[in-house]
């Protein structure tokens, strides 16, 4: 995939043309992904950029009152944004105005897009506990299967709370296991209770199917849909 640096637009030569196929060329390929169902990495970058350029913009009048600064580095813990001295010009500043004018508009359109397809995935997902589930679900497992009805794909999950602009977020480790065949025999529960009987180290796991009639791309689109509606599904019933 075709890279932006974090700074792409304040970089090297700023000049509106230049950025503005800089920036095409990087969203054709993002969208050459979307257009084959593959949502990441590709939609977490082109939001990530997004939200450079909204923080750059935020901060104008901070700039009005202390330009000519450049932006240098993200602080990507609390998105701070740190300046080195350079030579005032309004010309630059006007150019960049317009960079980021028709950039976050770009930008908007193709997240519009990724975030379609997003919720469409996660419309056609569903989640199902598998059995009795524990009073701690914060570690388990996630069963994966999709519109082919031949596979399971088993991943280990743990629940995970970071901090980051003075709140809490939830989020989820996975790690594959294995893929069992479906058959009359092999059935949830009974993927399930050959995982009790071959990794003791969770005796009583939460277990959770996640089916859907779709046939997507399982890592770039199926797996991480899963397992954010995952954890929205543990996080809203309260197990």
């Amino acid at each position: 995939m075709k890279a932006l640096s974090d700074m792409w637009f304040a970089e090297g030569f700023i000049d509106f043309e230049l950025k503005k196929y800089t920036l095409l060329a990087y969203l054709q390929e993002i969208n050459r992904y979307f257009n084959e169902n593959k949502l990441y990495p590709q939609l977490g970058d082109v939001i990530f950029h997004y939200n450079n350029l909204v923080a750059f913009r935020d901060n104008k009048q901070f700039l009005q009152q202390h330009f000519p600064k450049r932006l240098t580095a993200v602080n990507m813990e609390r998105l701070q944004l740190l300046y080195e001295q350079m030579i005032a010009d309004d010309e630059l500043m006007e150019e960049l105005e317009s960079i980021l004018q028709y950039a976050l508009q770009k930008m908007n359109g193709t997240i519009k897009e990724g975030t379609e397809i997003y919720e469409f995935v996660e419309d056609k997902l569903n989640i199902t506990p598998v059995g009795l589930i524990p009073l701690d679900s914060q570690e388990g497992y996630m069963l994966l299967s999709d519109g082919r009805f031949s596979d399971t794909r088993v991943y280990r999950y743990r629940l995970t709370i970071f901090e980051r602009h003075d709140e809490k977020y939830r989020g989820i480790h996975t790690d594959y296991i294995s893929t069992y065949t479906r058959s009359l025999t092999q059935t949830y529960p009974g993927i399930k209770r050959d995982l009790i009987r071959h990794r003791k180290d969770l005796p009583n796991p939460a277990v959770y199917t996640v089916e859907t009639d779709l046939v997507f791309p399982v890592e770039e689109t199926l797996l991480p849909v899963a397992k954010r509606c995952l954890v929205k599904y543990i996080t809203v019933s309260g197990t």
